[in-house]
């Protein structure tokens, strides 16, 4: 089980307006927690220790929105200077970050449950003798949210290859990964993004996936807010 995780908090929220124009997207509630604590306590209950979560946008809102919690130990990665996207935000982080394998977390990754816990699954898939990267995916027709043509396909060892032009892929990025701190160490961009270090690990086949045991949910409009709400009204027992 990777200690630490990367947690992506410094995104504009663009497609989340007006619900961003006074409050980041990572702060939105659903389900009566905001998202950020909904991956936050998911990483706690796996056992990771620490959480580098970077910040641009309403920082002040998510710092002092952090400032209470105890586990897993926060860590901010200030970018309210300049956004730097994933990628680039990852590399500012690297003295955080260390040299083991890291989670990988967009804010915006929601799901409900199956029957074993998925940080637990993804963390026990992992094999860096065989892996660069490893993330985890929903099947694109099940999960609630997915207004494009998937991301990848998988074989059944479990390597995943990009969607090719104009054809349609079973599974797409859940925004929930584990991947090595020494792909980046070379870069020499301060902006970049991270999609080009999934598709280079897959040409290379050491990218691989584990599919989602319950259902993914991408919180990307408002109207996903409602849609989320009411799967969530009905999966409690």
């Amino acid at each position: 089980m990777p200690d630490t995780a990367m947690v992506f908090a410094a995104g504009l929220g663009t497609r989340m307006r007006p619900l961003t124009d006074s409050i980041p997207k990572p702060l939105i509630k659903i389900g009566g927690k905001a998202l950020i604590d909904h991956a936050l306590d998911r990483f706690a209950a796996a056992g990771v220790t620490t959480a580098i979560v970077n910040v641009h946008r309403h920082a002040d809102q998510i710092e002092a929105h952090l400032a209470g919690r105890r586990a897993p130990r926060i860590v901010i990665s200030d970018e309210s200077a300049k956004l730097l996207d994933q990628g680039g935000g990852i590399r500012k982080a690297l003295p955080y970050l260390g040299t083991a394998p890291f989670f990988l977390c967009n804010t915006d990754s929601f799901w409900i449950e199956g029957p074993q816990p998925n940080l637990s699954r993804l963390a026990a898939a992992w094999d860096p003798k065989e892996m660069d990267v490893l993330l985890l995916v929903g099947a694109a027709a099940t999960s609630v949210g997915v207004d494009w043509l998937g991301d990848f396909t998988m074989d059944p060892q479990g390597r995943l290859k990009r969607r090719e032009e104009r054809r349609v892929a079973p599974f797409v990025y859940t925004g929930v990964g584990i991947i090595k701190p020494e792909l980046f160490t070379n870069a020499s961009e301060e902006v970049f993004r991270l999609a080009p270090y999934f598709f280079s690990a897959a040409e290379k086949g050491r990218l691989f996936g584990v599919r989602l045991d319950g259902i993914w949910l991408h919180i990307g409009t408002p109207q996903a807010i409602e849609k989320a709400e009411r799967l969530i009204s009905r999966s409690v027992l």
